[in-house]
Formats: structure tokens, C-alpha cells, sequence
């Protein structure tokens, strides 16, 4: 989940590295560092903290040269300082090495390499690939054999981009795990960890797959694997602009994310609702509405944010689609035997399409037999390539590390999943009709919604100072109270948990007082009235209620302390709604307590490593 960029081309390296890495922050932001090829050796710059620090240090007076390799680290082996930094370089100072990934045997080869009279600086298991390589290039050889040697010997993943002195305008750029592309210039080459660092410049890129290696110069470059057999990979063209990914106006990246949701789901349903029909159109599950009817259980599998939306998706199945449904942590999934076969459908669910935890469990069910779809943001992303068939969401690209317009985005496109199996199942068409419309209304209800922010910036101000906070909900909306805790707890720092409202009386009633906020998500759904008892019994102990109703709510409104009011919608789709109010109070109350919203501390965006 660190950031990679590398340059080779006609103009000074630094400044195009350094624009990169700014843009592939939200990837990890614990030390930085920059390696230029010049005049025969490698110059090396590294600081601990964000890449503002290591700008700092290096002044207005940037190091020379043409080619050269950046990184912004995510600490995984080794403390956040100067030395772990990346990059990492070999004994003699001829090659840098930058990396994403965890090397698992480590420890077996640094104890090899120290016997042969290697001197490590750091420790970190991205150095003994430094070592390692030089160890290989000193037999002779190209830098690309000698990468490929060394890849050979390790264990684990990695993104990796290496320089050396002896081929001053190659990089040699490597993959498995991790993700990495090559994005291809006029007379100039990038590589990096995903296309924002490189928009600027480029559109056209080359996604690397596992066990595949780039070798990169300035007017050409090749993919081999790791046998350095030549590979043709076709040229992608990035459809989104740099526009996109910049804050457009707004304080933080999460805000005007959170904005977004309108346009972001209007993406996520255009070309997809089929009102007549009552069903919905997607033509990348790449299955027959025969081999869907043969699916007689579904297994949704994701990590964190897009865990709960799959939670959504296993409620919507089981009610609308009546298949077998559940929810699997991915990190779990594979650990445990699982039983799949033919007739599973195991849908895999991550912003990125790169979460290391789900391509995991993806790959164990393709092993076992189970057909396998992918549910992503990203195109080109790992997910998207290796599974059976998906649903893109095209919420656009999301920086913030927070999630918050993917997530919406994943409701809908579950929606429009559980649409097309139920209308090949039990769901009649007047019902078909009915949730296509409201799914078509949705994006004007998120208006209406994010409109009373203002109304959620003033209950910030009364729940800041909080130390905990309790989020209820029930059915469709136990997920949106996990979701609303996440967020609290990602970036304000606030210990905060999510509960089934009737399990309040199973342990957590114990934690209520007048200095402990209890949020409530109550619309008018199928169990309004269950919510309410729940909300009587914090209120005879003193807790202080924020509540998210129903427009014109009247019997929860009167117990409230503070409420937030949603439009009325299908059961299925109020999470997308009762979950809007949510973020906003999530981050309100983080940028009064001052906190950097969208960077947290000890997160990144895109967890590439387990």
C-alpha cells in the first residue's frame, strides 16, 4: 500500500517524481524518499513524515538527473524514520530499490547475505532485495536478469522499481501482489502504483500482472516474466482526467467526495436500469441467465467499508433474490477451508480492486470451482482482470482514505445485482418496476440529504468532546451503524462501535450515561417500531440521542436529543441514504478535534499487504 513512481526520460526526474508522490500520498504517508541516477552514481534523499517534509529538506535546489525512482512509505517492517525509509540501496551505492509489499523470508536471506559480507543499514525486509539483486548483478548480467534472479529467491509480494548505475537511463520494474503499471509518454516512460501519480503526463498505461517484470527506457520498453521471456500486454487508456482527483474548492478530499455522491451513483445506475423490463442490464457478469439460475448460494467476501456494504447485498439477496447469502471477512476466508463448488458464486467486493485480503479469497474460490465476480471501482485493477465477471461501480476516483462515495456506490451496484437475480427467480415484475424506479430517484434523495449539512456540522459541535459513541441500527441499517462507527473511529480517533439495536441490552446498556452519545439509524422501515423501544430504554438512563429519521418522523423526533431527516425510500436502499449524515458527522467532529481527515494516522488507502 506504499506509493511507487519512477521516471526515465528527457527532463530533470525530481520534480515529476515529487508531483507523483503528492498524488499517491493517500497510499501511505509515514517517510518518503527520492533516488536520481547522475553522473555516475545514485543520490539518495529521505525524511521521515509526509513528503512535504522531505520537499522541506531538500530545498529549492533539487538533485539532478534523468532517471530515478520515488516512494511514500506505509511502515510495515521496521519504525517510520530516515533509515527504514525507501529507497533502499546495496552495499556499493550502484543500485536503489523501492517496494510494496512484504518479503516473507526476509530473515533466512539477510542471514545468507550477511555471511557473505553484506552490511545492512536498515530493518526493513525491502533491503534485503537491494542486497540480493547486487548480489546477482555481481555474476554478470543485465539488471533486468539480475532482478529476475533475485525475484526468483524471495517469498511473498512486492511492487518493486530499481535503478542502477550500470544502465543510468533503465528502470527494471516489477510485480506480484502489489499492484504496478508502466505508463508510456512521448520519448519519456513512467512507472508507478496506480495511474493518479502519472495523469498529468500520460493516459496510456500497461498494468503489470503477477510475475511479470518491466523494463523501462526512455523511448521503449519491454514485459518479460520472470524467466525474461518477452510478453506482448495491451495499452489501456485511462478515462479519467487530473481534474478529478484534485479537492475542486473543497477543505478536504472526504468532503467533496462525500459531494459527489449524487454523480457518483448516477454513474454507478446510467445504462443500467431497464424500467420496463423491471430487471437491470449487466453485461460484465459474463454469465448466462441459465448459469446464473444454477447459483443456489452466493458468498460475498471484503474488507472493512466494503464489508458492510456487502452485508447490504447479502440482506437484499436473501429478501428479494431468495438465494443463500453470506458475508465473509476475506482475510479469514481462505484460512478456513471454506466450502464452495460450482454452484457458489463468490462476489468480491473492494474499492481498489487491489485489496490483497480479497484477491486472495477470489483466487481460493476460483481454486475450489466457484465461479468468481468482482465488484470494483478501479478499471484495470487486479480484481477486475483475474475474476469470472463484475460490476465496475464508476464512483470516480476516491483519494480521501475514508470511504465514503465508493461505498454508496456499492450499495447500488448490489442493488442492481440482487435486481437481475431476483427477476430471474421470485421477484415479480411490478416489484422488479418498483425498485428500479426508486433506484432511479436515488441520486436526487442524496441532494436533498447532503443539503442539511449544515444541520450536521451543528451536532458536531455538541459530540466532539466525546469519548465514546454508540451507533444503533437494525435490518438494513445494522451495516450503516458499523459503517457510521468506522468512520468516527478512522478519522477522529473516537472509540466508537456499531451494534444490532436489540443486542444494546446484551452488554453495551452497561456503557450508557449522560456523557456517552448513542446515534440512532431509525427511518420507517420494517422494524421502525422495534427501534423506538430501543431508543426509550437509552433515554431512561440518561443517554443523549442523535437520530436519523424519516422526513416527518414524529415518534422518534420526540425522544431525540438531535436528528438528521432522510426521504423516504425502499427498505433496501435507505442505507445509501441514512448513511450520508454519517459521514458528514464523522467529519465535522475530525476537523474540530483538528485531526488530518484525509490522512489518518496509521491508515492507507489500499491495503496491498496482509
Amino acid at each position: 500500500m506504499c506509493g511507487i513512481v519512477g521516471y526515465t526520460g528527457p527532463r530533470q526526474a525530481a520534480p515529476l517524481l515529487l508531483e507523483g508522490l503528492k498524488r499517491l500520498e493517500y497510499r501511505g504517508y509515514d517517510s518518503a524518499g527520492i533516488a536520481l541516477v547522475d553522473a555516475g552514481r545514485i543520490e539518495v534523499h529521505k525524511a521521515p513524515g509526509k513528503i512535504g517534509v522531505l520537499e522541506k529538506q531538500l530545498g529549492a535546489s533539487l538533485p539532478t538527473g534523468h532517471c530515478g525512482i520515488a516512494h511514500t512509505r506505509w511502515a510495515t517492517h521496521g519504525a517510520p524514520n530516515t533509515v527504514n525509509a525507501h529507497p533502499h540501496t546495496d552495499c556499493g551505492g550502484t543500485l536503489a530499490l523501492i517496494h510494496n509489499g512484504i518479503i516473507e523470508n526476509a530473515g533466512v536471506l539477510r542471514t545468507v547475505l550477511v555471511q557473505r559480507g553484506h552490511v545492512f543499514r536498515s530493518e526493513t525486509d525491502t533491503e534485503v532485495l537491494a542486497h540480493l539483486i547486487e548480489e546477482v548483478l555481481g555474476k554478470g548480467g543485465t539488471l533486468v536478469e539480475a532482478v529476475a534472479g533475485a525475484l526468483n529467491q524471495v517469498e511473498g509480494t512486492y511492487g518493486i522499481a530499481v535503478i542502477s548505475t550500470r544502465e543510468p537511463d533503465t528502470l527494471v520494474a516489477a510485480r506480484k501482489g502489489s499492484p504496478l503499471l508502466v505508463a508510456i509518454g512521448s520519448g519519456e516512460n513512467f512507472v508507478a502504483s496506480d495511474a493518479s501519480a502519472v495523469l498529468a503526463h500520460t493516459r496510456s498505461v500497461v498494468y503489470l500482472d503477477d510475475g511479470e517484470i518491466a523494463v523501462v527506457r526512455p523511448g521503449d520498453y519491454r514485459i518479460l516474466d520472470l524467466g525474461t521471456v518477452e510478453k506482448e500486454k495491451a495499452v489501456t487508456r485511462v478515462d479519467w482526467d487530473l481534474a478529478t482527483i484534485e479537492r475542486g474548492g473543497h477543505a478536504h478530499f472526504m468532503l467533496k467526495e462525500i459531494m459527489e455522491q449524487p454523480e457518483s451513483l448516477r454513474n454507478t445506475l446510467r445504462g443500467r436500469l431497464l424500467e420496463e423490463e423491471g430487471t437491470a442490464r449487466l453485461g460484465g457478469l459474463n454469465l448466462t441467465d441459465e448459469q446464473l439460475l444454477l447459483v443456489n448460494r452466493i458468498v460475498f467476501t471484503a474488507c472493512g467499508t466494503s464489508w458492510h456494504a456487502a452485508l447490504i447485498g447479502e440482506y437484499m439477496m436473501e429478501e428479494l433474490a431468495r438465494i443463500p447469502s453470506e458475508v465473509e471477512y476475506a482475510s479469514e476466508f481462505r484460512y478456513r477451508n471454506p466450502i464452495v463448488d460450482e454452484r457458489t458464486l463468490v462476489v468480491g467486493i473492494s474499492q481498489s480492486g487491489e485489496t490483497a485480503d480479497t484477491l486472495a479469497a477470489l483466487r481460493e474460490a476460483k481454486r475450489r470451482g466457484a465461479r468468481t465476480l468482482g465488484l470494483v471501482n478501479v478499471v484495470g485493477s487486479t480484481i477486475a482482470r483475474e475474476v469470472d465477471g463484475g460490476i465496475y461501480v464508476h464512483a470516480g476516483p476516491e483519494i480521501g482514505v475514508a470511504s465514503t462515495k465508493a461505498f454508496t456506490s456499492q450499495i447500488a451496484a448490489l442493488a442492481l445485482l440482487t435486481l437481475k437475480m431476483g427477476r430471474l427467480r421470485a421477484l415479480s415484475i411490478l416489484q422488479g418496476r418498483e425498485v428500479v424506479r426508486s433506484l432511479a430517484k436515488l441520486p436526487e434523495l442524496v441532494e436533498r440529504v447532503l443539503a442539511k449539512a449544515p444541520e450536521v456540522e451543528r451536532i458536531a459541535e455538541r459530540m466532539m468532546r466525546a469519548a465514546n459513541v454508540l451507533y444503533l441500527g437494525r435490518g438494513y441499517n445494522f451495516p450503516v451503524a458499523l459503517e457510521g462507527a468506522l468512520k468516527l473511529k478512522e478519522i477522529s480517533y473516537i472509540h466508537a462501535e456499531g451494534y444490532p439495536a436489540a443486542e444494546m441490552k446484551h452488554g453495551p446498556i452497561a456503557l450508557i450515561d449522560d456523557l456517552m452519545p448513542v446515534v440512532f439509524i431509525a427511518p420507517k422501515d420494517a422494524v421502525y417500531q422495534k427501534v423506538v423501544s430501543n431508543i426509550e430504554e437509552v433515554k431512561a438512563r440518561g443517554g443523549r440521542v442523535m437520530a436519523v429519521v424519516t422526513e416527518g418522523d414524529t415518534g422518534v423526533t420526540r425522544l431525540a436529543d438531535h436528528k438528521v431527516e432522510v426521504p423516504e425510500t425502499l427498505d433496501l436502499l435507505t442505507p445509501v441514504l441514512t448513511v450520508l449524515p454519517l459521514q458528514l458527522l464523522a467529519y465535522y467532529i475530525a476537523v474540530r478535534r483538528g485531526c488530518n481527515v484525509d490522512q489518518p494516522r496509521n491508515l492507507a488507502k489500499s491495503v496491498t499487504v496482509e
